[in-house]
């Protein structure tokens, strides 16, 4: 169990995702169990030498015999008076000398037997003796090596899978590309845990159209933080973002709102009109009266004003001062017009906005009814503010620790692109991280992915043109191995990505619990459990783990080969990202947030668990070649606080 200097060292490096991989290799199968030889039976063997003596003596004995029952005929004759006696006593001594070598000869061989039966008892009991010493030591050493083994096996089964892949601390920002709605919201989902789970600082700027970051959002009101979401142009009354600012840094923000809607015009000209206006009707001047300053200066006479309402927020004496302020740049005049269009959709920004307090987690989001013109001139203005804020925060207190403040930014496609290379620029100075979703992969977006210091992420690519720009960034005939719980929770959640940020009232928890804009930090295993109780992500996996979608046997042999061409691009999993490994060919991490709540889930990279565990690459164990595992690589205490 790693110490809290271990979880102080990575507090404030958020991780995108797990990598599905093993370390410590599969131990095989166990040691077979060494058996005794099979003994041949001594009664057999004793059975088979008699037997091969009786026939070896047979001749002898059937001679003997022959020469008993002469000498016995003979003797028969002499007591019937047939045979003379001597000539029978001849005959039985003749029989007699013949036989008594026979006889010698017998007992002989049945000697030699009985001592070769004895040699060969002696010497059979002493090998069985040897051979039972031998199985005993064999049975001793297949003991060890089998308790070794299964202590390999328990290492091998509980070793964590999925590893975390965490952003380098040279990494400025993270730039993916391509990805539908749902894929979004899984890296937003995981970022966002990650952030908060350390009590850092994190602002979404929304403009898919879509509640990207609707999971994140119940996840923080399960951790009873209240995050501040603005939809626009809903909640532009409620939104004071850029309001506070001096009036020379309003004008450059407003200016740089009207060049991304309308690029033909000159800022530097745009913005002296709209500081002349603050000028006069003041620097805490709200958004509306501006307008209506404009549409004055654009009328070409006093009674064209009779009719306009909305000339009405203007005094007599400021439209006088406007006029004189004007008088003699008739040029400013007749761009006043197009100003005014370019921030008409701003009209109501600040009007019945309140002093609120800080809230760590904060959502800008544009409404999918709104249309591409006002999704631009949003998603600039909300990046122009925020490039702005940062510039005065790192001039005021310098560069604070790396990725403990975050901006997500999904979908920068619809920015012009100064706007976005001035956000991630002003974000550099202030050691702010800043993740950047492409779309499709056009030509700002391939430039990000090249830039210095920029984590290259290629998801789902969503048509033939993406995915060849894409292909070719990532070089020819490169392939990447998938696991089937990416796909298989991806393809369970495709398309269910909420249009709005309206949450429903069943889904709150009404619980008593403490409610508060920030934390400094949430308990790992707290944050764990309302991921799985919150997120659709974390139901899913949980769903897929019950049935038995991720046994303890899974292996490498269950990963799915991809190809990373145009095909195989286009049919990449929601939830697949594609990203450079240690060695720089690409790998593939699953951003799923659900794998979290995996009991073979861990916060630690598959570098940092493989370094520190001094795993060994080994033969898979068997009767003749022993693999040399080290000890088990340590589990992250994920679930104690951070210190």
């Amino acid at each position: 169990m790693p110490d809290d200097r271990s979880e102080r060292r990575r507090s404030g490096r958020p991780f995108l995702g797990w990598r599905y991989e093993t370390l410590v290799p599969s131990p095989g199968p166990p040691p077979r169990r060494p058996t005794p030889e099979e003994r041949a039976a001594d009664a057999d063997w004793e059975t088979a030498k008699r037997r091969s003596e009786a026939e070896t003596n047979r001749p002898l004995l059937v001679g003997l015999c022959l020469l008993v029952l002469i000498g016995t005929v003979m003797l028969l004759l002499t007591m019937i008076g047939v045979m003379p006696l001597l000539l029978a006593v001849l005959g039985c001594l003749a029989c007699l000398a013949v036989a008594f070598p026979v006889f010698l000869v017998l007992a002989q061989s049945r000697s030699d037997m009985g001592e070769l039966l004895a040699r060969e008892r002696g010497r059979r009991a002493s090998e069985q003796e040897r051979k039972r010493r031998e199985l005993r030591e064999r049975q001793e050493e297949h003991a060890a090596r089998y308790t070794e083994w299964q202590h390999r096996r328990r290492v091998y089964e509980a070793q964590p899978r999925w590893h975390a892949v965490e952003v380098s601390e040279d990494t400025h920002r993270v730039v993916a590309v391509g990805g539908a709605e749902i894929g979004w919201s899984a890296l937003l989902t995981t970022v966002g845990a990650a952030l908060i789970r350390d009590g850092g600082d994190l602002t979404v700027v929304d403009l898919s159209g879509r509640a990207v970051a609707g999971q994140f959002v119940a996840l923080t009101q399960r951790c009873g933080l209240i995050p501040r979401v603005w939809v626009l142009p809903a909640d532009l009354p409620r939104m004071k973002l850029g309001a506070n600012l001096n009036t020379r840094r309003r004008a450059a923000i407003l200016a740089a709102t009207v060049r991304a809607v309308d690029p033909g015009g000159d800022v530097d000209a745009d913005r002296g009109v709209l500081e002349r206006i603050f000028a006069v009707l003041g620097g805490d001047a709200e958004i509306v009266r501006v307008v209506a300053a404009l549409g004055w200066l654009g009328l070409p006479g006093e009674d064209d004003a009779r009719d306009d309402p909305a000339l009405a927020l203007l005094t007599g004496r400021e439209r006088e001062e406007l006029r004189e302020a004007f008088a003699d740049d008739p040029a400013a005049a007749e761009r006043a017009c197009a100003l005014r269009r370019a921030l008409l959709p701003f009209e109501g920004l600040g009007i019945r906005a309140e002093q609120e307090p800080y809230a760590q987690v904060k959502i800008i989001a544009t409404d999918r009814s709104a249309g591409e013109f006002a999704e631009r001139a949003y998603g600039t203005y909300t990046a122009e503010s925020l490039s702005t804020l940062l510039e005065l925060r790192a001039a005021r207190s310098g560069p604070g620790r790396p990725w403990t403040r975050m901006i997500v930014l999904c979908g920068a496609d619809a920015l012009p692109e100064w706007a976005v290379r001035r956000l991630t620029d002003a974000a550099a100075r202030l050691a702010t991280g800043v993740v950047l979703l492409y779309r499709r992969a056009g030509e700002n977006a391939l430039a990000q992915l090249r830039a210095e210091g920029v984590l290259p992420v290629v998801m789902r690519q969503p048509d033939a043109d993406s995915a060849a720009a894409v292909a070719d960034f990532l070089g020819a005939d490169r392939r990447v191995r998938l696991h089937p719980l990416t796909e298989i929770v991806g393809a369970a959640l495709d398309g269910t990505t909420a249009d709005g940020y309206t949450t429903d009232t069943s889904q709150r928890v009404t619980a008593a619990s403490p409610v508060r804009h920030a934390a400094k930090s949430i308990a790992p295993l707290t944050l764990v459990r309302h991921i799985r109780a919150a997120t659709a992500w974390g139901k899913a996996t949980t769903h897929a783990a019950e049935q038995d979608t991720l046994s303890a046997e899974d292996s490498t042999d269950r990963l799915i080969t991809q190809k990373l061409d145009v095909y195989g691009l286009r049919r990449l999993p929601h939830t697949a990202m594609v990203l450079p490994g240690p060695s720089g060919a690409p790998v593939v991490a699953d951003t799923n947030p659900g794998i979290l709540t995996l009991p073979t889930a861990t916060l630690r990279t598959a570098e940092e668990a493989d370094a520190e565990a001094g795993t060994d690459t080994a033969e898979p164990a068997g009767e003749e070649a022993e693999a040399n595992v080290g000890p088990p690589p340590e589990r992250l205490d994920w679930r104690r606080p951070v210190g």
